[in-house]
């Protein structure tokens, strides 16, 4: 493909990084960043923009810097900080050694500052914050000039020094840029660029009492760091401006340029830190890795895979525009990459008792089993069968409506891998409950013999009562009873919360196979769909799986 075709393919943050490099614009290496603020869990948006910056800085064999947005001590900790390097390399979007912290770049920011005053680009405001959102205007009408605007440079400079000194108390003064409180952008109108916080940040310990604003921070952190392209999610598309104001007053040689990329959203989840958070301290949910959550560590413990997320993201493509997609495009991903990948296995989560009547008493035989019936280089597993088996109580039904053709009274079926097994009798408790079959199997079509006699329209699992181990399952469900996430203030979350989104199905049972099952082992329970071994409350007295999706896909590609 030619260099003119290719350039016509791609996406539009692609076409800039292009440019860039066929005009010379920058003399050092393609650099993008994530810059993430220790206050919380990654999620699935997260992954959206970390993906965007590393696979762009990838194609154009550059760099990519995680850097912790660490400049408010009253939010930030260590946990999410390591939290989050974990998560970013489980998705397979390792930096490397290039991890930064804001922090560290401390000194550089104030002296930075210090520059602005000098040059009459900064002064030190006494307004409290109910009075600077009075002068600042609306989107209709102009700002007023805080009658701080124009104090002298030497009286700036004193005041922001007994600032860092630590003379004032929280939220007494703060710094300001001084641009234009007349401008049509909001962010221009004079902002805040540092703000006294007496609180103990988790890496400088005391030694600072005033902290940057991210607005003023993350241009000169891209800087220092050499950054080219700064992509960002589109609602800090009006803070361009005020990037850009701050790179151009600091002089700053060959400015890294600010980009904006579409925000994902996805159906029937919330991924606001503020919403998540309150889920969390209401105990509505299981803590952030809640398999029900959209958190990187959710869908983690869910059974979602690196691969799959990766896979999803690629599929949606650079949106230039807030865009919601439908959850069931990210089943669909997690479905495609296990379908070949992981081994079957047969788990009764209803049970009804079997006994195979004409099947030798204590005695029992190993039948050879598929892994995967579209994977050969899975293999087999032997799989014991008994005298009394379980079987899923839907799978039978005394009176068969039209159209049901498992086991029924006098109906043959096949047992997975087995035998074709009759139902001669139903024996049922004092209240009329069906707890029992009596079957007889035919020993002449025992799967693999080329058995090719009479044949069956059903073909059903089950577990041997002798060797069957029991376990819990998990089965998830939408959180929320609605897919549409209210924009509120005050949600009601009691209101929102799908009941049937977490059913604990307490003793199940399952082949003996899974007993050896590490924490976060998936696999595909015949005709329940994908499951996976759940880290949290698995012990080796008893497994506990998550369903992490059915086997039913819903979503459809289109052109």
């Amino acid at each position: 493909m030619s260099e003119e075709k290719e350039t016509m393919h791609q996406d539009f943050l692609h076409k800039i990084v292009s440019e860039d490099i066929k005009e010379g614009t920058f003399s050092r290496e393609i650099c993008t960043r994530f810059p993430p603020e220790p206050n919380g869990y990654l999620h699935i948006g997260s992954a959206y923009a970390i993906h965007t910056n590393y696979s762009i800085a990838k194609k154009f064999n550059g760099h990519f810097n995680l850097r912790f947005d660490d400049t408010n001590p009253l939010k930030e900790d260590i946990e999410y900080v390591n939290a989050i390097i974990e998560d970013i390399d489980w998705l397979g979007y390792n930096p490397g050694n290039r991890i930064y912290f804001g922090s560290d770049y401390s000194d550089e920011i104030y002296q930075y500052a210090i520059s602005l005053i000098k040059k009459g680009k900064a002064y030190v405001c006494d307004l409290s914050p109910e009075e600077m959102t009075e002068y600042r205007g609306t989107l209709t009408e102009p700002g007023k000039e805080s009658p701080y605007r124009n104090r002298s440079i030497e009286e700036n400079l004193d005041l922001f020094t007994r600032m860092k000194n630590g003379e004032f108390p929280t939220g007494a003064k703060v710094l300001r840029a001084k641009i234009d409180m007349s401008s049509p952008n909001m962010n221009l109108r004079d902002p805040v660029i540092y703000r006294i916080i007496h609180a103990h940040h988790y890496r400088t310990g005391n030694k600072w009492c005033i902290y940057p604003m991210y607005d003023f921070a993350h241009p000169i952190q891209d800087a220092i760091e050499g950054i080219t392209h700064s992509l960002c999610s589109i609602e800090f598309k009006d803070h361009r401006p005020l990037y850009e104001w701050v790179l151009n007053e600091l002089d700053i040689s060959e400015p890294p340029k600010q980009r904006e990329f579409g925000r994902l959203n996805i159906t029937g989840v919330v991924t606001s830190k503020r919403y998540l958070k309150e889920l969390i301290a209401g105990e509505y949910v299981d803590g952030w890795d809640d398999p029900r959550l959209p958190t990187i560590r959710g869908l983690r413990r869910r059974g979602y895979t690196p691969e799959s997320i990766q896979n999803f993201i690629e599929e949606i493509g650079l949106i230039k525009h807030q865009s919601t997609v439908d959850i069931a495009m990210l089943e669909h991903f997690i479905r495609q990459d296990l379908q070949t990948k992981v081994p079957s296995a047969m788990a009764i989560l209803n049970p009804l008792k079997v006994v195979i009547t004409n099947y030798p008493e204590d005695e029992f035989e190993y039948l050879p089993i598929e892994n995967n019936a579209k994977n050969d280089e899975l293999g087999k597993r032997n799989v014991p069968f008994s005298k009394v088996i379980y079987i899923e109580k839907d799978d039978f039904m005394e009176t068969p409506v039209k159209g049901f053709h498992r086991l029924s009274p006098d109906k043959e079926v096949r047992l997975k891998g087995a035998y074709f097994i009759k139902c001669n009798e139903v024996i049922k408790d004092d209240d009329g409950e069906i707890i029992e079959l009596h079957c007889t199997y035919d020993p002449e079509t025992k799967s693999g013999t080329g058995f090719k006699g009479r044949k069956v329209k059903a073909t059903i699992h089950w577990v041997s009562a002798l060797h069957g181990v029991k376990a819990d399952v998990h089965l998830y469900d939408s959180l929320f009873i609605n897919h549409e996430i209210p924009k509120d203030d005050k949600i009601n979350w009691l209101d929102m919360i799908n009941p049937q989104s977490k059913v604990i199905v307490k003793d199940c049972i399952v082949e003996p196979s899974l007993v050896e099952a590490k924490p976060e082992e998936r696999f595909q329970f015949i005709r329940h769909g994908y499951f996976c071994v759940d880290h949290k409350y698995s012990t080796k007295k008893k497994l506990v799986f998550n369903r992490i999706v059915s086997l039913k896909d819903s979503w459809k590609k289109t052109k």
